[in-house]
């Protein structure tokens, strides 16, 4: 019995962590066609204030938690309107030179990689450069639940549900919001969502401040578990981008299906060999799902629903 809720309670610890790490990313590349490589630091920005808000301001952890989600979106903001947007340069542009200087980076999977790679090396060097090293850790709430001789972190197991939460709270915002009708027109076609009188302009930067709080929320929530250093983010990349790749383009369905398969792989090596073969399972996973399924999950899905369309 101990093996078996052990199992559990690393499958319900994998899948939160793969998808709070990956909710995100997905948005932001389902929508706008950018490969933010900068996504584990936006995680770090939502960690570090958080961890800051509680033990040098004194807040509760929920409201620090909060002011975490907000930071990482006015982070985002700026990096959208600045980096990937270019509205900001290309308005100085228009004003010194009369002309635009630069191209947004929607769709443009190569440059976006680029430029927010840039962005995390900035990012990380500067954190180091202003705040050190390392920072003090807040302690994990909510104490372990005991089983036999074993415990386990009870706070890490609530953040299964606020996994599914989540994910819940994402499905209803894309299919019960006017934001989420203007988000999957231009996911479909920008162009004629364009003619139609959507601003897809405003969409993408919606979707980025979105994106970046999904990131910042990850980092709110994990920052009581996790050793607050400038490259902390580093952590949590690897598996959002192996969910995003494993999902495909559907962002809820994708990212519920990637987690589930993928925790219960990484649970399973890990409980059987150690986290590090847990690691190793999850890239070999992308891998082949990359060569056999290389539209991800929900891809594999959709081709299967038109064909029976087709047959029908």
């Amino acid at each position: 019995m101990p093996n078996g809720l052990n199992l559990l309670f690393q499958f319900l610890d994998s899948f939160a962590f793969i998808v709070l790490a990956a909710a995100g990313l997905a948005i932001i590349f389902g929508i706008m066609g950018v490969i933010n490589l900068a996504h584990g630091e936006f995680i770090m920005v939502g960690a570090y204030a958080t961890t800051l808000a509680n033990l040098e301001a004194g807040l509760p952890l929920p409201l620090a938690m909060l002011v975490g989600v907000l930071v990482t979106a006015m982070f985002g903001l700026v990096v959208e309107r600045v980096v990937i947007s270019g509205t900001v340069p290309n308005a100085i542009g228009r004003r010194v030179l009369g002309r635009d200087v630069v191209e947004p980076l929607y769709d443009r999977l190569a440059d976006s990689m680029v430029a927010t790679w840039g962005l995390s090396l900035v990012m990380v060097q500067g954190v180091r450069l202003t705040l050190g090293n390392s920072l003090d850790q807040i302690g994990t709430p909510l104490g372990k639940i005991a089983y036999g001789g074993f415990s386990y972190s009870s706070y890490r197991v609530l953040l299964a549900g606020v996994a599914l939460g989540l994910l819940a709270a994402t499905y209803l915002a894309f299919t019960r919001t006017d934001y989420g009708m203007r988000a999957r027109a231009t996911v479909q076609d920008d162009d004629t969502a364009r003619a139609l009188g959507v601003d897809t302009e405003r969409t993408y930067m919606t979707t980025f401040a979105l994106g970046s709080a999904l990131a910042g929320f990850t980092g709110a929530l994990y920052a009581p578990t996790i050793t607050m250093v400038p490259g902390l983010g580093g952590s949590f990349l690897v598996e959002a981008f192996v969910a995003v790749v494993v999902g495909g383009p559907g962002v809820v369905l994708g990212t519920t299906l990637a987690g589930g398969l993928l925790g219960a792989i990484n649970a399973l090596f890990s409980n059987l060999v150690g986290t590090f073969f847990g690691r190793i399972a999850l890239l070999v996973t992308a891998i082949v799902m990359l060569r056999f399924l290389p539209d991800g999950i929900t891809g594999f899905l959709d081709r299967l629903r038109q064909r029976r369309q087709e047959g029908a």
